[in-house]
């Protein structure tokens, strides 16, 4: 059973989900910013079409454990300031954004999870600014060397980013018909209502789009450095976008202690259809000490 202080967190941090967080200027725009709890920090990076919400199962679980969760709506995306230009949705923009939140907040080095696109985000992050990342839990997405050299098989799943590049047709046959093409693309009708909310927003589903279109590069294999943070791999079963091989494979390119879990049966959203698997492992993992992960074997 939860404690008093561990079911006060817990409520805490679910009527934090339900506000719509603070503003922090970052990169020369506000950045909608929600933490809540007490203890090391945490930071959340969502993919795309989400914002900080799609961590709301996850939040509640981290915080009565004893965590800071610090979960950001990145550029574009929920209440953060929406640039117009494409080239604002470049990798290096979305990176500097996360620094100049952690040095906003006076974070040195914090325990990472992100997810689809902010995976990528986050790999970025774990490469270029190893200083900055205690451990980095990577959901779905592999190593950017990895995911490029997916093969044909993962370049047959990301097909729908091939569409994108097509501006205002692609947000056209998105939208049209009752979002039926974007319902065709995700096929998870129960998460449907709240991304229309937040898309049919005038701008947010073109700049949702935008991160694929200033970053047309990611499917074309090259060498990425080797991440020197410890990494846990996490990819489940489900997914319709993400091979298991690309993250199996970034093993390779990852010279910290490297490990990795299956999720059975959750779609690309697992931290929404299976917190039950998600969240011990995430506990597991944020629980033991960084100079034991440190120096642990591969």
């Amino acid at each position: 059973m939860l404690g008093h202080g561990q079911w006060a967190a817990m409520c805490h941090s679910r009527r934090a989900m339900e506000s719509p967080g603070r503003k922090i200027r970052v990169s020369n725009l506000d950045m909608n910013v929600v933490t809540v709890g007490k203890g090391p920090d945490v930071l959340l990076v969502h993919g795309f079409p989400d914002t900080h919400t799609v961590w709301r199962h996850v939040i509640p679980a981290l915080v009565s454990a004893g965590y800071r969760m610090i979960a950001p709506d990145t550029r574009g995306c929920g209440e953060t300031d929406m640039p117009g230009a494409v080239s604002s949705y470049r990798l290096e923009s979305l990176v500097a954004d996360l620094v100049g939140l952690l040095d906003a907040l006076g974070i040195g080095k914090v325990r990472l999870i992100a997810h689809d696109w902010g995976a990528v985000q986050a790999w970025r992050l774990v490469l270029s600014y190893p200083q900055r990342v205690d451990r980095y839990v990577a959901l779905s997405v592999g190593h950017p060397s990895a995911f490029s050299r997916g093969g044909l098989e993962q370049k047959l799943k990301s097909y729908y980013a091939l569409l994108f590049q097509v501006r205002g047709a692609a947000e056209f046959l998105a939208t049209r018909s009752d979002w039926r093409l974007f319902r065709l693309l995700t096929r998870y009708p129960e998460q449907m209502p709240e991304w229309r909310q937040a898309l049919s927003r005038p701008g947010r589903l073109t700049a949702g789009m935008n991160y694929y279109r200033a970053n047309p590069g990611l499917m074309v294999p090259r060498e990425y450095p080797l991440a020197r943070v410890p990494v846990f791999g996490i990819w489940s079963t489900g997914d319709r976008f993400l091979t298991e091989a690309q993250m199996v494979g970034s093993q390779r390119y990852v010279s910290a202690p490297w490990r990795y879990e299956r999720i059975e049966g959750a779609n690309h959203w697992m931290q929404l259809t299976a917190p039950g698997q998600l969240n011990p492992l995430l506990l597991d993992y944020l629980r033991i000490p960084s100079t034991e992960l440190t120096h642990a074997a591969q």
